[in-house]
């Protein structure tokens, strides 16, 4: 009885280190990963949260057009970022990119479609971002 329970128990176990594995393997194989620091609503202004994380960018890391849902305030930790925003069918046209290093902060308003993406191909970025979004949508929505 207790040997059946021991090895119930043992492959259980087994099941969840798997699991967390792949996960860590998962995390890894991504090129910009994302560790959140804090979610808080923000105190009179029903609706809205502020969320701190980190963003680490792998060496050449891109990340996709993205828009957000809310304002987005950018501190360069390590390394540089290369934040560009969309082309003309999206606003603002035209602008060029927006080279920020260490040191370097940014905000980015709700309505700037960009991209963002690691200005090293050898070294990794660090990135201490801050969101004053709408609660309850993703942080970010692709643009096609």
């Amino acid at each position: 009885m207790i040997g059946k329970s021991i090895m119930r128990i043992a492959a259980a176990l087994a099941i969840i280190l798997g699991d967390a594995a792949v996960t860590v393997l998962n995390a890894e194989d991504q090129p910009i990963t994302r560790t959140e620091l804090l979610r808080s609503d923000l105190a009179g202004i029903e609706g809205r949260e502020t969320v701190i994380y980190i963003a680490d960018l792998k060496p050449g890391a891109v990340g996709g057009k993205h828009k957000h849902f809310g304002d987005e305030f950018v501190y360069i930790l390590e390394g540089e970022l290369i934040v560009a925003p969309a082309g003309a069918d999206h606003p603002p046209a035209g602008k060029e990119p927006i080279i920020l290093k260490m040191g370097d902060v940014g905000h980015l308003t709700p309505d700037v479609v960009h991209a963002a993406r690691n200005g090293s191909e050898s070294e990794t970025a660090k990135v201490l971002v801050i969101l004053v979004v709408d609660k309850g949508k993703p942080l970010a929505e692709a643009v096609k």
